[in-house]
Parts: C-alpha cells; sequence; structure tokens
C-alpha cells in the first residue's frame, strides 16, 4: 500500500515524466506549447487562470484530444452548474501547494516547536469539451494579426526595458540591464521576433532588483540550460496572454538535450521552472499594465 509520501513521489515523477515525453516528442520536428482559445487555461465557475505546471498539462491535454475549449471544471463544479461528465471521459490530474505547520517534538523537557512544511495536493479537471449540460461562453473574436503585433509592441513599451534592435545575436546583458535583439526584419515573421522579444524579457525579470532569479547553487552547470526554460516558457506564457495561437521552441538540439538532462535528474525541476515562469509573466504583465495606467492618468 502506498503513503501519502510515496503518493507525492509519485506525482512528482509523473508529471515530470509527462513533461520529458512532450520535450522529446519535439525533438525531430518543433516542439509545440499547443492551447486552445483565447488565453491561458482558466476555470469556467470562478475565471481564474491556472499557473505553473499545471499550465502545461493542461495545454498537453487539450493537444493530445482536440479539445477546442480552454475552459475547466472539477466534477463538483460541473454538477454544481447542471453539467454532466460524458460517460468514459478522464480527467487531468493538477497539482496545488499549501503551507502547513508541523509541531516538532522536542528531547525530554524541551518546549515543541513547528515547522512550516509545502505539501503538494492533486485535483483533477475536465474540459468544457467532455461535458454536457453546460453551454459554452460565446468565443470572443479573435485578435488580427495586426491587433496581436500592436499588444505585444506595448508589452516591449511599457515593460521600459532598454532594448537594442542591432547585431546578430538575441540575449540579456546583465553587467548592463540591457536587452538585444537582431533588427525586426532579420526574423522571418514579426511574430516570431516578438516571441523572442519575449524570451529575453523574461530573462531581464530575473534580475537582482527584479525577481532576483538565481539557481546556480541547486544546479550548478545547468543552471543556463534552467534560465533557457524558465524563459521559454515565460514567452509562451506572454504569447497565450496576448492571443497568438500556440508557441513553437525552434529544434535547438543542444538546448532541449540540456532541459532533459536537467528535468531528468531533478523531478522537481520542472514544477520551479513553470513557478518561476508564472512569476515573470504576472511580473510583466503588472508593470505593462501599471506603468499604462500612469500613462493614461498623466
Amino acid at each position: 500500500m502506498k503513503t501519502p509520501t510515496n503518493l507525492k513521489k509519485d506525482m512528482y515523477v509523473q508529471i515530470t515524466d509527462a513533461i520529458i515525453a512532450m520535450l522529446e516528442s519535439g525533438k525531430t520536428s518543433r516542439l509545440t506549447w499547443a492551447r486552445t482559445g483565447n488565453n491561458l487555461p482558466c476555470n469556467h465557475k470562478t475565471g481564474a487562470a491556472y499557473q505553473g505546471v499545471n499550465v502545461l498539462l493542461l495545454w498537453a491535454a487539450a493537444m493530445t484530444h482536440g479539445y477546442s475549449s480552454d475552459r475547466w471544471l472539477t466534477y463538483k463544479q460541473a454538477a454544481d452548474m447542471g453539467g454532466r461528465i460524458r460517460k468514459g471521459e478522464k480527467s487531468v490530474t493538477c497539482v496545488f501547494f499549501k503551507t502547513i505547520e508541523r509541531e516538532l517534538t522536542g528531547d525530554g523537557d524541551s518546549a515543541k516547536e513547528s515547522e512550516s512544511v509545502r505539501v503538494m495536493s492533486s485535483f483533477w479537471l475536465f474540459n468544457l469539451d467532455q461535458i454536457d449540460g453546460i453551454d459554452k461562453p460565446q468565443t470572443a473574436a479573435q485578435r488580427s494579426e495586426f491587433q496581436q503585433i500592436d499588444a505585444a509592441e506595448a508589452v516591449l513599451i511599457h515593460s521600459r526595458a532598454v532594448i537594442c534592435e542591432e547585431g546578430e545575436k538575441a540575449f540579456y546583458r546583465p553587467s548592463t540591464d540591457e536587452i538585444y535583439l537582431p533588427q525586426r526584419a532579420r526574423f522571418a515573421s514579426m511574430i516570431e521576433f516578438y516571441s523572442v522579444a519575449q524570451h529575453e524579457l523574461t530573462h531581464w525579470t530575473g534580475a537582482k532588483h527584479r525577481l532576483a532569479r538565481d539557481f546556480a547553487d541547486r544546479f550548478g552547470t545547468e543552471a543556463y540550460a534552467f534560465e533557457e526554460l524558465i524563459a521559454e516558457l515565460g514567452s509562451a506564457f506572454l504569447n497565450a496572454e496576448l492571443g497568438f495561437s500556440a508557441t513553437t521552441i525552434p529544434n535547438h538540439a543542444g538546448y532541449i538535450d540540456s532541459w532533459l538532462k536537467v528535468l531528468k535528474n531533478d523531478k522537481r525541476a520542472i514544477f520551479t521552472a513553470a513557478s518561476q515562469a508564472s512569476k515573470a509573466h504576472r511580473y510583466i504583465v503588472d508593470l505593462v499594465e501599471g506603468n499604462q495606467n500612469k500613462q493614461h492618468a498623466a
């Protein structure tokens, strides 16, 4: 019989293995963080968008099963709303974390102490495509390519990051806190340009005076590859926010091999990467909205 601890470990392994399979399947062509609808996957009842590794799990399920909706519900939520899960439909396992206080027993007559412990729990979601009796929301008109590009440009402008369009490489330079991108005309499309720009903008959020991301102690020589994975996920989340239909990671075999090495050596790495990407995504969105509001108020 499995103990709760073993169940928790199994969940880390199960989810990590699913992401590894997705990465390995993309090595021969292009890896796609596929999505549906007009935004990040969200709860149909509350309207709240899912974050972190749950985004990847729901995107993977939508891609595998061909779901057309980005709305999800638990079994109970579906029932509360008058819906019925169709017979034979399978749920997607997602996770959430909560902090509990665990009491520590002291030696002899010493006072008892407590420590905060982060515990992972599971919950299960069904896509609206799997549920009868609940009307799907009317699909909002998708942004035109011009509107998408306009929105992506607004992100770059209102982030107030220093972006230099020159040279042949795209990178973030921590020493000067600057982003460098090749000139736009050198990209195959404007959407590709903005995807790369958002990748570098995610790197930019990791500076010490922003989110202070540093995983050198945890991942050692693989810390660079891990930061690249965070940046790719951050770009994917931003693309979804802007309404792009999908985000693709070019087949850089070296990067993917490095990511696979990190994930296979640390079963919690994908949870950390997705969490950090969500934090970066939220940081950029909040910063852009705040600067836009300041400009309108001026």
